[in-house]
């Protein structure tokens, strides 16, 4: 949780909020089909709903007050990966900054898996 003090109060931000906007702005780019999630059980790749896209998303708090992203996705099949990916950092970065006033340091966007 991130915390931004002023002379006025305070005001706390949990790592869900981080989550769901990062899940919202990948799912946002093209060629991107979701958030992706292995089962610990069966080791398989799935398809997360909108309502639990934040499961394919890992927020890191840095000492710099800054964060640290990893996405999980899913693409669509023959999509340009290096294009997606850079797509998809360049729009979370600037999303969260936007939306929270929080600097990203780092974006790790894993393909898991490509469907149809």
């Amino acid at each position: 949780m991130i915390e931004f003090k002023s002379d006025q109060g305070a005001v706390s931000v949990s790592s869900a909020v981080f989550s769901n906007i990062t899940g919202i702005a990948a799912t946002n780019c093209f060629g991107v089909k979701g958030m992706a999630y292995r089962s610990m059980t069966d080791g398989l790749v799935h398809l997360l709903r909108r309502e639990a896209m934040s499961k394919g998303v890992s927020i890191t708090y840095n000492d710099d007050e800054t964060i640290s992203i990893e996405l999980h996705i899913i693409v669509e099949n023959g999509v340009n990966l290096p294009a997606v990916c850079r797509s998809i950092m360049n729009e979370v970065r600037y999303v969260v900054t936007k939306n929270t006033g929080v600097e990203v340091k780092n974006i790790e966007v894993c393909v898991d898996s490509m469907i149809l």
